[in-house]
């Protein structure tokens, strides 16, 4: 149970944080909304899970492991912005809108969950 616990809190932390700052920059349509929330959808759980299986094996070096998983989350998270920018009409380029979401989110985590 702790691991679906643990999947679920990220996952609504990071659409609560990611969706209203696409409100903030810009994302006002429904579909350009959902395409957030998708894409979180498809990278969230896939990130937490790598994190908690292979992040014992990084030891001293989880916070990089991280990091790592963060930039690959990145980069998809954008190409799918890219792929559908009509849709989104934000302000930032697809690439900058991925980064900044996810920095903002992952930062808020850090802060509400340190790392040991």
């Amino acid at each position: 149970m702790e691991i679906l616990k643990a999947f679920g809190v990220s996952l609504g932390l990071t659409l609560v944080i990611e969706l209203a700052l696409a409100l903030l920059f810009r994302v006002r349509s429904k579909r350009g909304l959902l395409i957030v929330l998708l894409a979180n959808v498809l990278t969230n759980p896939a990130a937490v899970f790598l994190c908690m299986a292979l992040g014992p094996f990084f030891g001293g070096r989880f916070l990089l492991f991280q990091l790592l998983v963060e930039a690959a989350v990145v980069w998809t998270e954008s190409r799918v912005y890219r792929d559908f920018r009509e849709d989104l009409n934000a302000a930032l380029s697809p690439f900058l809108l991925s980064l900044v979401l996810n920095a903002c989110s992952y930062g808020t985590g850090l802060i509400l969950f340190p790392l040991p």
